[in-house]
């Protein structure tokens, strides 16, 4: 417990940078403002830290005093185009931007990660790989800085990676949960145009209107799921976009869908990818129109290596307590950039249970919403966890291996 009480020690200023991200929110790549803010947050302890050229990344390596092998942890700075209705003193005061998904949680947790393991640093046997990323709300941000050396921040890549992530609801209060093997879904994009021919609404039989046909493809792919693909191997289709037509009078000639295919293997993106286009294709062609079909493979599935899964088990039950922990019972359908490190890398990554004190988890507003509210008590948890995986995995890999240390 010692990490932890040293966590709460930072507590107010935890409170305090978390509050000012939160009131300064920025989305994407390029977050110079928070960029700015972990820079000065950092400021003072014994790290080589680097900037990205293409985003606002921080990497921050914190150097063992005692030579070993590298660990990764990694925190999401970006906000989303969400309009902040919570009403809380300090809401965003940038209009149509906020921290909805917890992000600056995240940041602010590993920001205290990086004060408790440099009071630490003499004592690690290895390297600490701070990673500070924007862009993970569609914009991969996790490619981009693997792309611009990520892993090899502190020499020869590491041996471990870990990330939290916040939630409002479905978890309770609190509680850290992880699972070994898919945990979040890979996502795919789906853009269709159907192109016809357009006319004047009282003579359809003049024109090739491609609204019957986008309507019945958009019911098509429905049904496709849910009777070619298998149960056990979970695929979600969601259409979210349908723009058609100017005026009422007018039969279109192009209508255009957008939409998302969540897929937790290999083999069922695959087949989704064979199966959309050809679907597609065909209802154009019975209509006597013609589609264009794009299916744009965007993150792959976020894969907890099952030894390193263990490993958090194990952290979190001797930091916290055994009745801190629960196993993730099944995989979540969003998707995570963190997903292309753990293809690179073993690790894991750790869900928290973060909705208001004194709150329901099954009603509150979720991640993502304008109402989402987020319990700062977990700031001190999340940093001492961090701190925790990195100086106990640094020490197992010092003292002969993972294995040898989950057997014990």
């Amino acid at each position: 417990m010692a990490t932890y009480e040293d966590a709460t020690a930072l507590r107010d200023e935890l409170v305090r940078l978390r509050r000012g991200l939160h009131t300064d929110p920025e989305v994407g790549l390029d977050l110079p403002r928070t960029q700015e803010k972990v820079l000065r947050a950092l400021d003072g302890l014994p790290l080589e830290i680097y900037t990205g050229s293409r985003l606002s990344s921080v990497t921050a390596v914190l150097r063992g005093g005692r030579p070993g092998p590298a660990v990764l942890l990694r925190a999401d700075m970006d906000a989303l185009p969400v309009t902040e209705r919570t009403g809380l003193e300090f809401s965003s005061a940038t209009p149509g931007v906020m921290h909805a998904c917890g992000h600056d949680l995240h940041t602010t947790m590993l920001v205290g990660a990086a004060h408790l393991l440099a009071a630490r640093r003499q004592d690690l046997a290895g390297d600490v790989v701070l990673m500070f990323q924007p862009g993970e709300e569609g914009c991969d941000g996790a490619g981009a800085m693997l792309a611009e050396g990520i892993l090899e921040a502190a020499g020869p890549r590491p041996v471990a990676a870990y990330a939290l992530h916040v939630f409002t609801t479905d978890f309770p209060a609190g509680v850290f949960m992880a699972r070994s093997g898919a945990t979040m879904a890979a996502t795919n994009n789906v853009d269709v145009t159907v192109i016809g021919a357009g006319g004047h609404a009282s003579a359809p039989h003049r024109a090739k209107d491609p609204v019957p046909a986008a309507c019945e493809m958009v019911t098509a792919l429905q049904t496709m799921v849910s009777r070619t693909c298998d149960p056990f191997d979970p695929v979600v289709l969601t259409i979210g976009s349908f723009h058609a037509g100017t005026r009422r009078n007018v039969i279109p000639e192009t209508v255009r869908l957008e939409g998302t295919v969540r897929t937790f293997s290999t083999r069922a993106q695959n087949r989704m990818q064979d199966a959309v286009v050809t679907l597609v294709r065909q209802i154009a062609a019975a209509h006597g129109l013609r589609a264009e079909v794009e299916f744009t493979k965007r993150y792959p599935v976020t894969v907890n290596d099952e030894r390193e899964t263990a490993f958090v088990r194990s952290t979190v039950t001797e930091t916290f307590g055994e009745h801190r922990f629960r196993p993730l019972a099944h995989p979540l359908t969003g998707a995570e950039d963190f997903s292309r490190i753990l293809a690179e890398v073993p690790g894991s990554l750790v869900m928290l249970g973060a909705a208001p004190s004194g709150a329901d988890p099954s009603t509150v507003a979720n991640n993502h919403s304008p109402y989402a509210e987020f319990d700062e008590g977990v700031l001190c948890d999340g940093a001492a966890l961090y701190a925790d995986l990195a100086t106990r995995r640094l020490a197992a890999q010092s003292a002969g291996g993972l294995a040898s240390t989950l057997a014990c």
